[in-house]
């Protein structure tokens, strides 16, 4: 459905090869953006590649830790409104290398505001941190009045690129506001040692599904379409209200699940009699982490869709097909 905030608008797309990436360019595109994607890695398996819509978008090669080139592509196509959603989003490899997580999680958020600060084109940005920026916290569930006291690699980088959007709001007036998602999940994710794709993936494969934990760990999960319709409507409510900018959102579907119930789930859904192997082996991650979505409802109207086991039916669903082809 076509939206009149959207038609026409030069909209920029970082980590448009990724899960949330892929899905928000069909949105902005089925919207009527002319959407503008930056593209370091190319990912056959993506969605946005998949779906055709990359091609017909236009595509700039690069990095987001290269400031002169965003600079260039922000200004060469008068782009209005920036969503920066690329990262290095495993914590297994942030704890393996962290420095490259650094320089993409960090070094590519300040890169991305500086280049938006310095082309006036610019109007709203949205910077994608995560439930892992509030690191580990006494209380649950997480709000948005938390402190960011990320510890570990991949928490400490949330915890900065979300410090970095705050402060380019306060100080220099930039028009961004900050998402915090729980764990995203959807067709299109191919990090199969995620535990929703890697589990259906096994399934599918007719092999017991692994649990890097002891099952216990207990996180939200939210579809990506919802999150995807949790950024676009930030991007709308920003425009209407300026004072929005330097504000942080949970996006949640409010129902937290252990690692081991969630496999059972899907399980379930794929009618599968597999058992998960309890593999016991995760570490520098917390243990119990959800968030409340009541400040995005109060001010966005935001409310989750279509929820937790209708995406997991989609999921399923885009995975099947994807490996039938």
């Amino acid at each position: 459905m076509r939206n009149s905030f959207w038609k026409d608008r030069p909209v920029l797309i970082t980590g448009v090869t990724g899960l949330l990436g892929g899905w928000l360019l069909n949105r902005i595109s089925e919207s009527g953006a002319d959407a503008v994607c930056i593209v370091r890695d190319w990912v056959p398996g993506s969605e946005a590649v998949r779906s055709g819509l990359l091609e017909s978008s236009r595509v700039a090669r690069g990095d987001v830790t290269d400031q002169p080139f965003l600079e260039r592509v922000i200004n060469e196509y008068e782009v209005e409104t920036v969503f920066h959603l690329a990262a290095q989003t495993i914590v297994t490899v942030a704890n393996r290398n962290p420095v490259s997580t650094f320089e993409s999680n960090i070094k590519g958020t300040w890169s991305v505001l500086e280049a938006c600060r310095r082309c006036p084109s610019v109007r709203q940005i949205v910077v994608a941190s995560s439930d892992k920026a509030y690191g580990s916290q006494p209380k649950l569930p997480y709000d948005e009045s938390m402190p960011l006291t990320g510890r570990h690699p991949y928490d400490v980088s949330k915890s900065c690129a979300d410090l970095l959007a705050q402060s380019y709001a306060r100080t220099y007036g930039l028009p961004v506001a900050v998402s915090r998602c729980g764990n995203l999940f959807g067709g299109g994710d191919l990090n199969w040692n995620r535990i929703i794709p890697g589990t259906i993936r096994s399934v599918i494969r007719g092999k017991r599904p692994i649990i890097r934990s002891d099952g216990k760990f207990v996180r939200d999960y939210i579809y990506v379409e919802d999150a995807v319709a949790a950024l676009v409507t930030l991007v709308e409510k920003l425009s209407a209200k300026p004072a929005l900018a330097g504000e942080a959102f949970n996006f949640s579907v409010e129902r937290p699940m252990t690692v081991l119930d969630l496999t059972r789930l899907i399980l379930k859904l794929m009618n599968s009699k597999l058992k998960p192997v309890v593999k016991n082996e995760a570490s520098n991650e917390i243990r119990r982490q959800y968030l409340s979505s009541k400040k995005a409802a109060r001010l966005l109207g935001w409310k989750p869709a279509i929820g937790l086991e209708p995406g997991l039916r989609r999921a399923i669903g885009w995975y099947q097909a994807y490996f039938s082809s």
